[in-house]
């Protein structure tokens, strides 16, 4: 089984969030998948990948520019380990098509979702369900009042 992290933007936006999570992915030696729910989306996380810090570079891809497995991290909208990556992040409300086939693929899932996002709640409440009644260890993180993530189940 993986580990299923939730995390439950309040403070910062997803673009200040990733990147650091990815570069974490990266500092243990592990690759990225980043599924996203759009091609927009994707092209916008390719761009912020790009430019996100003067001092770290993050390698990256999206799904069909050149040879997937040659990409650390790599941005898609499809389904599947492209990438054979080591975690997958699901972010603009992705969730798995089952928690019990290709999430067995993957060391860590990490969804990604904006709490004030009234209309993503209910999949991402459904998504916790679904993924613990598979034996999935999963934990939930939410930011402190001073932006840190703090575990809360």
């Amino acid at each position: 089984m993986s580990e299923v992290l939730f995390y439950h933007l309040e403070k910062k936006s997803l673009d200040d969030v990733l990147p650091e999570l990815i570069e974490r992915t990266l500092a243990r030696n592990w690759r990225a998948l980043v599924r996203t729910e759009s091609a927009e989306r994707a092209q916008a996380l390719d761009n912020l990948l790009w430019t996100w810090s003067e001092e770290s570079f993050l390698p990256h891809a999206q799904a069909g520019d050149g040879d997937p497995l040659k990409q650390p991290v790599l941005i898609t909208v499809e389904e599947g380990n492209l990438n054979r990556a080591d975690v997958l992040f699901l972010v603009g409300g992705r969730t798995p098509q089952s928690w019990d086939g290709e999430t067995a693929n993957f060391t860590r899932i990490v969804v990604v979702f904006d709490g004030r996002d009234e209309q993503a709640l209910p999949g991402v409440r459904a998504a916790w369900t679904a993924a613990r009644q598979s034996g999935h260890e999963t934990t939930y993180w939410r930011q402190s009042a001073g932006g840190r993530w703090e575990k809360q189940a």
